[in-house]
């Protein structure tokens, strides 16, 4: 067990290094009016090597944001623009022949950077889509028989759009449970429109971003996310949460019961521990408060978990099982 000494100074070490995270936020608010949550979401999916699946209406800034953070952070930024006939080479590159050579080069694809969006993930088949959750998950890419590793820090930021579904590939469970977190994005408020709408009409549109960050202070912050203290009480709150979903009638929560299809893997039991540590990091503390567990808890569990035929009958949704989940569970 840790002391309070350990704790205090643990504190004052994350204080430390937790502070480019004003400068970051500063930086990103030049461009960006509002948004506060996506942005600290898609700050919480690199100080976790978690990718982010981002659901939102178009023209909500999802491509401006991580272009801006990327810029922030003085790193490489791709968007693939996710079509039906679309290659898994035209991601993550290919063999070219060379003739006065007589031999073959590698042509890496646009994988090969920092920060990927790839726009409408679900409109590519999933040969392509398959492509780019292996890079996701081995941090590597195969092309002939060369593997590459993906330089550091890689972040995936996918997007769906959840009003059409003409013409797309839905991404199965399996391949969904691989994204970290899925980040419902809504419209901003009236006076951050009048903001966006002011900003766009007058006669310098375009603000500088400097880059703030490095990416190595980026990976020592992972480091220092690890170390966040995290009690044995609030490992038991993440525990009883993930397993509410799987076996509600051991929790009191009958009613949640026929709602719930399947319950939460593993995953989420792993990445609500992770992301707590990181929002404690964000908020500049050295330990986790259940404040922090369930202001993520939406973002990491509510893609997976099944909703059965009786939940969509009486239109109750994941979000709406998982709050009534962590208003039933006990805060530690």
């Amino acid at each position: 067990m840790q002391t309070s000494i350990d704790i205090e100074a643990l504190n004052q070490q994350i204080y430390i290094d937790s502070a480019f995270m004003e400068a970051l936020r500063n930086e990103t608010s030049k461009v960006i009016v509002g948004q506060t949550y996506m942005i600290d979401r898609l700050i919480l999916g690199l100080l976790t090597k978690g990718h982010i699946l981002l659901e939102g209406l178009p023209g909500l800034a999802k491509t401006l944001a991580i272009k801006t953070l990327a810029s922030a952070i003085d790193s490489d930024f791709q968007r693939i623009q996710f079509t039906p006939d679309l290659l898994p080479s035209d991601i993550i590159g290919t063999m070219i022949y060379n003739p006065a050579k007589g031999d073959f080069s590698v042509r890496k694809g646009p994988i090969f950077s920092n920060f990927i969006l790839a726009d409408e993930i679900n409109r590519a088949p999933a040969k392509v889509q398959s492509a780019l959750l292996e890079a996701m998950q081995e941090k590597q890419v195969t092309i002939g028989k060369e593997s590459f590793r993906l330089e550091e820090p890689f972040l995936v930021l996918a997007t769906q759009n959840p009003i059409e579904q003409e013409g797309t590939y839905p991404l199965p469970e399996a391949q969904v449970d691989r994204f970290m977190l899925k980040v419902l994005i809504d419209y901003p408020s009236k006076d951050e429109e009048r903001d966006i709408i002011r900003r766009n009409i007058s006669d310098d549109v375009s603000q500088k971003i400097s880059a703030v960050v490095s990416p190595a202070t980026i990976l020592k912050a992972r480091e220092s996310v690890k170390k966040v203290y995290m009690d044995e009480k609030i490992e038991n709150y993440i525990l009883d949460i993930v397993f509410a979903t799987r076996f509600p009638e051991k929790f009191d929560l009958k009613e949640a019961s026929p709602l719930i299809s399947y319950g939460a893997s593993p995953r989420a039991s792993i990445n609500l521990a992770l992301a707590a540590k990181a929002t404690a990091f964000m908020n500049r503390r050295g330990y986790v408060i259940p404040d922090d567990v369930r202001s993520v808890s939406k973002d990491v569990m509510r893609h997976r978990i099944g909703i059965s035929y009786e939940a969509e009958a009486e239109n109750v949704s994941q979000d709406d099982i998982i709050t009534m989940i962590i208003n039933k569970i006990a805060v530690p």
